[in-house]
This record gives C-alpha cells, structure tokens and sequence, in this order.
C-alpha cells in the first residue's frame, strides 16, 4: 500500500480546487492507497474581501472512507506553512501531491515543497497542475509560478494547453512525457492525463425534470450557466447570445446558477472597507488587469435586455446536494469564457451527460468535438455564439456520445497513472 499525502483545499472550501482536491482523495483510497489530505487554513491574504468557506454544503464528500484531512497552512502565517512541512515529512508518504492553481500561493507551496525534500528526499513532490498562466494576470505571477514549479519532481497535467504554457514559462526544465504514469529516471516526469468527470454530483434516478422545470418556469429548451460568475467566464457573452436566440427560437430558457465572486461579504462593514481599500491598492501594484472586476455586472443585463421571463436566476453558492437538479433540467451547458484551461463545470455536466457550448479559445478548441460532446463556436462575435445555441436546439447532441467520453476520463485512470510504480 502507497501512502499518499494531499495537499490542497479541503471539503471546507468553496469551489473547483476542493471539490477536485476530495475527489482525488477519494480516487486515490479506492485505488488502494493509504492517503492523508493536508488543506490550508486559510488559502489566500487576510485583505481579500472575500468569503471562502462553504457554510451550506452539509453531506460527507468522503461518503464514510476514513480519509484523515488536517486544516494547517494558514497563508497569513509563514510559520506554519514549515509546521505543515514538518507534519507532512512526519507521514513519511512516497507521494506528496501539490494541488497547484493560483500563482499567489507559489510562495508558501515553494517553501513547503523544498523543505519536505530536505526533510525527506525519498518523497516524490508531484504537482497537480491546473493551470500555468494565470487568467487575471498579476505582475508576480510568472516569478511566484516558477519558484513553485522548479520544485517539483513531476508534474501531472490536464491537456495539451498547459503543457505548452509550462514549455514557454519554464523552457529550462527537461520532462519527460507519460501517458500512464511510468516515471522516467533521467529527467522530471511530466503525466500528460484530463481533468476526471467528477463523481460526486451524481444525478438521480427518481428525479422528476419535468415537475422541476415548471417550478422553475423553465421552457422546453434549457441552457445552463454553472459556477462563480467571474469575468474570464463570460457570462456576459452568454446573456447577450441568449437574447439573439430568444427572437430565433423563443421557447428556451437560460439558467445561471452561481455566485458573484466579490459579493460574498457585506461591503457596508468597517472591515470589509479597510480591506477593499488594501486589496485595490495591492491591485494597482501588482495586477495587470487594474479593474480586479469591481465594475464586472453582467446581471444587469437580464433587465436591459428584456430577459427576466426567459432567464432563472439563481445568484448564490448553492450546496453539493443541490448541484445535481439543475443539470438534470438542462440540454446543454454554456462555457462562453474568454479563456479557457480544463474546466470543471465541463468535467460535472459530463457525469450528467450534458453536452458543452463553448467559445473558440484555449483548452475547449482541443477538447470540444462538434456533435461529439458538444459545440465550439467559430468565433467570440455574439452572432457566431447564439448560431452555437441555436444548433444545439436543431442539432442536439446524444448524450450517449457524452457519456462515451466520459467513460474515458475517469477518477479510477487518473489515480492508477499517479500511483504508477514503473520508470523508463
């Protein structure tokens, strides 16, 4: 038996990266391994304006497997990322796997890394790879990336997106690619897999689409919008399509189920402001995009364009048990971003069979077959966006090609390929 060490957000937190971070867990303990997952505390500066914590989902994510997790790394708090260190060498695991997604944490997981290896050099430290560029684009972004990287013994990636986003900011560093997770002895592994359909959003069998819809008030052909509402998302784009295809094909309806990123807080309170006002200054210095969002409304646009009979809002994090109903009442899911590395509101509407729309960038222009799992548009123009959500209306996807794929990315392979033994 492989001991295994994760090290990531645990269930306590909102978003893709916990709910990534338990699957694996789980994956991992199923597949045979003896695994600990070790979160943060707090995974991002105290000046953050925002709320990170899922207070609503109430299920086990482990669903009974005993799966240690200890909440340690407190990002504040530079001692305690070498506790965190020190409690992990003390586990004594053959794998410790970096849950990397956000070049802010480069600084802690860099020290962590290199301390463990210090600590145990036996240790393989395996980064989990999420993504290498940063959609917001900080001015420490790159230095922060490349501090956490280099230490690294291998790395696992999601598509052919990241790799080359890894060539281009690291061009110093020789891997090997590995398509099952043999490691290679004369260069750092690189195990080029997918980001798994997640699991643990699972539709249900006795669920009644129908008697849902009309609670909802939904019309017979059903888009779905599914997650944060940042920017890089573009929600926007998804609106204004929307509206084109309502003078189209008028009995369609777009859910938007999600939280307003920056919204968490009550920005009336004396601390929230002191905060707002730390973060923007930190913004002015250190990001490109000066905005940070704050003028990002893409709501408002339901109203100026006449859509509130069309569009059901549902603006708020909404828990694990409830993700499953509106995927089931949805024909399609709309990923309309405006950059794209492997996405896992893709990877959830596979697990319900849902094909993806999605704009012409990055990850989705490899991984969206047309007809196949979806529909990519031919261009980010709202024309070339709404024809894409009219065709899956005319032309619907099969979800029996959808769960084909689906099939093919699964927890089980992601975590063999990781506890795979062999080298070149």
């Amino acid at each position: 038996m492989r001991k295994v060490v994760v090290f990531g957000p645990g269930p306590r937190f909102k978003g893709g990266i916990a709910h990534f971070t338990t699957s694996l867990c789980t994956a991992l303990h199923d597949a045979g391994a003896d695994v600990t997952l070790v979160s943060w505390s707090r995974q991002y500066p105290s000046i953050i304006p925002r709320d990170f914590e899922d207070k609503a989902s109430k299920a086990d994510v482990f669903e009974g497997r005993k799966i240690p997790i200890h909440y340690l790394a407190d990002f504040n708090r530079p001692l305690s990322w070498k506790r965190t260190a020190k409690f992990i060498a003390s586990l004594e695991a053959d794998i410790v796997i970096f849950q990397w997604a956000i070049a802010l944490q480069g600084l802690p997981m860099g020290r962590m890394a290199k301390q463990l290896k210090a600590l145990r050099p036996e240790t393989e430290i395996l980064f989990d790879v999420h993504n290498v560029v940063q959609k917001e684009g900080g001015r420490l972004d790159r230095l922060f990336t490349r501090n956490a990287l280099k230490k690294a013994d291998s790395y696992v990636v999601h598509g052919q997106i990241t790799i080359d986003e890894f060539s281009q900011l690291l061009p110093e560093v020789s891997v090997q690619i590995s398509a099952d997770g043999r490691r290679s002895r004369e260069f750092k592994t690189m195990i080029r897999l997918f980001h798994p359909v997640y699991d643990m959003f699972r539709p249900l069998a006795d669920f009644d689409v129908q008697e849902t819809k009309k609670e909802l008030g939904l019309n017979s052909n059903v888009f779905l919008f599914f997650g944060f509402i940042r920017k890089y998302k573009g929600l926007h784009l998804a609106i204004q399509a929307f509206a084109e295809l309502v003078k189209r094909q008028p009995d369609c309806s777009l859910i938007i189920v999600g939280e307003s990123f920056w919204d968490t807080v009550d920005h009336r309170s004396l601390s929230v402001r002191i905060k707002k006002f730390l973060f923007r200054l930190a913004g002015r210095i250190l990001l490109r995009n000066k905005d940070q969002e704050k003028e990002y409304r893409p709501l408002l646009l339901i109203h100026e364009l006449g859509l509130e009979d069309k569009v059901c809002l549902i603006n708020r994090f909404v828990p694990n048990e409830e993700v499953h109903k509106y995927f089931q009442v949805s024909d399609a899911v709309v990923n309309f971003y405006e950059y794209a590395t492997p996405s896992g509101v893709e990877s959830i509407a596979y697990n319900f069979g849902k094909p993806i729309l999605a704009t012409p960038v990055g990850h989705f222009k490899h991984a969206i077959q047309n007809g196949s799992n979806g529909y990519v548009a031919k261009s980010m123009e709202i024309k070339s966006l709404c024809d894409v959500l009219e065709k899956s209306i005319l032309e619907p996807v099969p979800q029996s090609n959808v769960r084909l794929l689906a099939s093919q990315q699964s927890w089980e392979k992601y975590a063999q390929a990781i506890l795979n033994k062999e080298t070149y």
